[in-house]
Formats: C-alpha cells, sequence, structure tokens
C-alpha cells in the first residue's frame, strides 16, 4: 500500500509538473501561423496577429493573443473589418480529457467591428470562400464539439466599438462603449446577457434572460425576457420564445416622442402643433415570420387613451394591417397647424389648389380597421360619437361611417377614395338628420349667417388630377331642409314692406325668419344648380334658383319672397298669392351682397305683381322705395 501510495504521489507531482512546464513547450509562433492559415483558407481574408500570443495551462488551458486585426475586402473604406486589442480564451481542462470543449471564458477586449454595405449591396461581412464539401464537413464535425453542445461560460465584451455604413443610403451609425457580459454554460442551462452601450450619445442599458437556449434551435418552447432602457424609451418583454417565434407581455414607454425622434433621428419632428409628448403601450405580443400581432393593447398618447387589437403582416408586395380601435376622445388639434385664412386670389375671391395630387400614400398598405370614437376635436369642429370602418386595397379606400353625432344631430355616411390611377377618384354620400345649422357652420367655416335645424341627403363623386381638377369634375345630387331657423343680413319681410331700406338700413342686424327652407340640387362639372329653394313663414313665403360654382367659388341665385295674407309656416302653401320683389344673391363665397332685381322692376313686372295682387291698397311709400 506504501507503494502505491507513493507511485500516486509521483504521478501527481509529474502531473503539476507538466503542467507548468507544458506553456514552455508549446510553439506560440507556430500556433500563430496555423490560425493565420486556417483563417485563410475559410474565408479568403488576412488575419493578423501583431501581438503577443500567450499560452498557459494552469488553472485552465487558456491562450492570450493581443492586436488581432481581421482585413476588409477590397473596394471598402477601412483595412480591416474586425480588430481586437485581446483575446483571452480560457478552456476547462477535465472536460478536455473526455473529449469536450467547454469554454469557462471568452474575453474580447476593446473590439472595433465595422460593418460596411458599398453602392453595389455588397456587405463585407460576406466571404468569398467556399464552402467544404458536404463530405468533408461530415468529418470534420463527426468527432467534434457541435453547435448543439456549445459551452461558452461566460462571454465578456470590455470597452467594444461598432460602426455600420451604408453606401448605398449614404448614412453611417456608430455604437461604442459596449460592455456586456453573457453567462452561458450550456444551452439547456439559463442564458443571462447583461450590459450597456452608447448610441447617439445616450447610454442604453440592455438584459436578456433565456430560461433554455436550445429552443432557438430547435424551435421548442422557452421563457425569456428582453429589457432595453435608456432616458428616451424603456422596453420591456415577458414571454416565450419558440425559434424565431415570440409571445408574451410588451411594456413600451416613451417620455416624449418628439424626443424620440430628435436622439434617433438628429432632426427634429417636422410636423405642427404641441403634440407628440409622452407615449405608452401595452400588450399581448406575438411575432414569427412576417407576421405580427398585438392584442389587449392599451395605448396613451398625449391626452388620448385607447384600446385595440392589431395585426401586420409584411409577407407580400404590400403589407396587410388589420385592427380595431376604441379611442375614449380624439383631440387631433394639438397634431394641426393654426388654421390658416383662405388663400385669395388676384381677384379676391379664395381658389382651389394646382398642385397635382399624391394619392401615392393609399397604395402604401392594404388596410382593414375598425375605428370607434367617443368624440372628435378637429380645430373647432366638434363631433360626438362616431363609428368608422376603413377598407384600403390597391390605392382604393372605403370609409363607412355607421355612426355619426354631429351638432346635436345624427347620421351615416360612405367616403370612397381612388388613388390607383394618377390623381384621385371621389364618391361619397351622406344622410345627416337633427344638424343644429349655426354652431356647425361658425365652427367649420366661420359662416354666421344661416340657423336652423338641418337634414342633408347627399351624393357625390368626381376625378382630377389636382383640388381644383377635382372640384371642377363633381357630379352628384341632393336634398337640403332647415327648420325653424333664420337668415342673418337680409330682411326679406322689410324688403317686401320698403325696397329701399331693407337693403341699406341695420347691416348685419337685418334677418329673416322662417319656419321651413329646403330645396333638391344637382352637381355638373362643379356646378350646384337648384331650382326649387323654397322658404315658408307666416306672412311670408320665398322661391328661389340659381347655381353656386364651385371652382370660382361663387353664388349666383335670384330668390323671389312674397308677402301673403297667410300665417302658416311649415306646411303651408308656397304659392300663396302676395307681392312679389325679386332678390339678386351674388358674389364670393366670404363675401355675398344682396340687391333688387331692378331690371325686373324697371320692365313693370314687380309693379304688375303689385297691383293685381293688391290693387289701390298698396300702401303710400312703397313704389317710390323702388327707386332709392
Amino acid at each position: 500500500m506504501k507503494k502505491i501510495l507513493i507511485a500516486l504521489g509521483v504521478l501527481v507531482v509529474l502531473a503539476i509538473g507538466a503542467l507548468v512546464i507544458l506553456p514552455s513547450l508549446v510553439p506560440a509562433d507556430k500556433i500563430k501561423q496555423e490560425v493565420v492559415a486556417q483563417v485563410k483558407s475559410a474565408t479568403g481574408r488576412d488575419l493578423s496577429i501583431d501581438g503577443k500570443v500567450s499560452v498557459s495551462a494552469f488553472p485552465s488551458l487558456s491562450v492570450q493573443v493581443s492586436n488581432v486585426a481581421l482585413s476588409n475586402p477590397p473596394g471598402f473604406q477601412g483595412k480591416d473589418m474586425v480588430r481586437l486589442g485581446a483575446l483571452d480564451v480560457r478552456l476547462k481542462l477535465l472536460p478536455i480529457l473526455s473529449g469536450k470543449v467547454e469554454v469557462d471564458s471568452f474575453v474580447l477586449i476593446d473590439p472595433i467591428i465595422s460593418l460596411e454595405v458599398d453602392r453595389h449591396g455588397k456587405a463585407n461581412w460576406v466571404f468569398d470562400s467556399e464552402p467544404k464539401p458536404k463530405s468533408e464537413a461530415k468529418e470534420s464535425g463527426g468527432g467534434g464539439a457541435g453547435l448543439k453542445d456549445l459551452s461558452l461560460g461566460q462571454v465578456r465584451i470590455t470597452n467594444g466599438k461598432l460602426t455600420y455604413v451604408d453606401g448605398k443610403a449614404g448614412t453611417k451609425e456608430e455604437v461604442d462603449a459596449i460592455n456586456l457580459a453573457v453567462d452561458l454554460k450550456n444551452l439547456d442551462s439559463p442564458l443571462k446577457a447583461k450590459g450597456g452601450l452608447k448610441w447617439h450619445g445616450k447610454t442604453i442599458d440592455l438584459g436578456v434572460d433565456l430560461a433554455r437556449p436550445r429552443a432557438l434551435l430547435d424551435g421548442t418552447a422557452s421563457p425569456a425576457e428582453l429589457s432595453v432602457a435608456t432616458e428616451a424609451v424603456k422596453l420591456a418583454f415577458k414571454g416565450e420564445t419558440s425559434g424565431a417565434a415570440i409571445k408574451g407581455d410588451l411594456d413600451l414607454n416613451v417620455p416624449s416622442v418628439r424626443g424620440l425622434v430628435l436622439w434617433t433621428t438628429g432632426k427634429p419632428l417636422d410636423m405642427a402643433g404641441s403634440g407628440l409628448g409622452p407615449f405608452s403601450l401595452t400588450g399581448k405580443l406575438a411575432a414569427g415570420g412576417t407576421k405580427v400581432g398585438l392584442t389587449q393593447a392599451a395605448i396613451a398618447l398625449d391626452a388620448i387613451k385607447a384600446k385595440g387589437d392589431f395585426t401586420a403582416d409584411t409577407g407580400s408586395a404590400r403589407p396587410s394591417l388589420k385592427g380595431k380601435l376604441d379611442v375614449e376622445a380624439l383631440d387631433l388639434n394639438p397634431y394641426l397647424p393654426p388654421e390658416q385664412p383662405a388663400k385669395a386670389s388676384s381677384t379676391g375671391k379664395s381658389d382651389w389648389s394646382d398642385a397635382p395630387i399624391d394619392a401615392s400614400g393609399l397604395k402604401a398598405a392594404d388596410v382593414d380597421f375598425a375605428l370607434s370614437v367617443g368624440s372628435i376635436a378637429v380645430h373647432k369642429i366638434k363631433v360626438g360619437k362616431s363609428a368608422l370602418h376603413l377598407a384600403l386595397n390597391n390605392g382604393r379606400l372605403n370609409a363607412d361611417l355607421s355612426q355619426l353625432e354631429l351638432y346635436q344631430g345624427s347620421g351615416k355616411g360612405r367616403l370612397g377614395l381612388d388613388g390607383s390611377q394618377p390623381g384621385m377618384g371621389l364618391d361619397a354620400s351622406f344622410d345627416l338628420k337633427g344638424l343644429a345649422a349655426e354652431p356647425f357652420l361658425t365652427d367649420a367655416a366661420g359662416f354666421n349667417r344661416l340657423s336652423g335645424t338641418g337634414n342633408f341627403d347627399i351624393q357625390i363623386s368626381g376625378r382630377g388630377k389636382s383640388e381644383r381638377a377635382l372640384v371642377s369634375s363633381l357630379d352628384g345630387k341632393g336634398a337640403v331642409t332647415f327648420l325653424n331657423g333664420a337668415i342673418t343680413g337680409i330682411n326679406l319681410a322689410e324688403m317686401v314692406r320698403n325696397v329701399g331700406t331693407a337693403f341699406t338700413a341695420g347691416g348685419g342686424t337685418q334677418k329673416t325668419d322662417f319656419a321651413e327652407l329646403g330645396g333638391t340640387f344637382t352637381i355638373a362639372n362643379g356646378i350646384v344648380t337648384n331650382k326649387d329653394l323654397a322658404l315658408k313663414s307666416p306672412l311670408l313665403r320665398v322661391e328661389g334658383a340659381g347655381t353656386v360654382e364651385l371652382p370660382p367659388r361663387t353664388v349666383h341665385y335670384r330668390i323671389e319672397p312674397k308677402a301673403v295674407a297667410s300665417l302658416e309656416g311649415q306646411g303651408g302653401k308656397t304659392d300663396a298669392g302676395g307681392i312679389s320683389v325679386p332678390v339678386i344673391v351674388e358674389g364670393p363665397w366670404d363675401n355675398l351682397s344682396f340687391r333688387p332685381d331692378m331690371a325686373a322692376m324697371a320692365k313693370g313686372k314687380a309693379n304688375e305683381a303689385i297691383q293685381g295682387a293688391v290693387g289701390d291698397k298698396l300702401p303710400t311709400g312703397l313704389l317710390g322705395g323702388f327707386g332709392r
């Protein structure tokens, strides 16, 4: 027994001695030459090792190499694709004795990685060497450790830098101060990575926790967590991964969208208004291949809060987007430029734009989307509860408004936009009942000369390559009725009593009350024509006909008011006999003028109508008013 113990002791001493003297027996220069040759054979690139190669065998087998560089192929900007200040690899001894390779630590010190795509789209990380024949690859991989047996131990990157240059786009991005620690014992043990980097002057903290890395290879499921945090954005994901697919809980928080854009692009967001501040998003994320889905989403942007579900598929020529969104209150004013006065032409009339209509946005994607909103605010316009379904396919948009609450009224409508051909096609219809006309027209167009409860039924269509061409092509028809309202700026009853003062006295205080006002119209080539306007109020009837020319934004209208011996308002006869004094309404929309039809009076038509209606009972002074 004593001899056996002595023998074992001698073996231990010899083993320790071998470990101590082994590094001095390893030819470092030979290793360097062999590594350079193998890299050249495998990649077609030159590997330079200008620093010292050190080998040690205790307490683990390790190799330290300094000043290492892998060359770029010809035609790229820099000399080297990768340069390392130092590389330190340590292997566990005992697994080597059993034929396995287990990395105890792998440390990259001061790595500089330069990735580049040239003007022709060629990348410097694509190697030109021919792949090994299948038989050779099978033989070379049969006796060693494969990817499925990978064990990296602890991997650290210290003070790294990554540069990406896109020669086709003319852009360059740099990431520096890369410090990352990765712990991976084997593919069936948890992978944990933690570290940070600096991009555009801001530090980004990163964290990855993958319970079972082998899932990335065999497609099985594994719990996974990811976190990205910087002062401009915070992102957290907790769920599971299965191969290249993930699903789980997503939490995104952005203190300022404008700040995020400025940080990522280096330019302020070119958008008017004061909106796009805080943004947050939570929901269930599922992504794999070309499909991404987000369900049970809760979204907040500034004061806007919404819930919804979304899916996207980028696998076809045009991305396909589907979803629904329920918004509590949608105030668009923080995202809109201030209202500008209408552009005036040399004639003083508002004008349409001749700039070509760009409808390319309608071809960007196919969309199937449902939107419900508790309320909407656009400039001064306030819209109540509304429901809209959008269907966009190959440049054609159909918007079905199944619910609309607008200034005490309610209705529905449909809007079709066709951008599949040059310019824009329009096809729309609206049915609205009970609209409070005065507040709506005031908020929408600054027009406060008409009050009452409005009912509308309108169909319109057209196509044009510019705004002016589109308006000039409009065709359609409709019916409009206002109940229990007034027209401000003219007093038709006073006009009948005294034509001279009706158009000069009182100015904006003049008003014509009515119980019912309405008619039908047609639109042809942008010209709105009405032939049956009728206004009914006690002791007064008004008939009218004329045109509204949309391209020049002008009005040419003739109104014939009558003073009648009837107290009937709504439902009263329009042909009740009485005094008729024609009125001409004409001019640009924003500056209408009213005047009596003097030509008709000069021909005696007005006098004949008056004499036939009341004979010698006409009050003194009425005819004198015609000449004032």
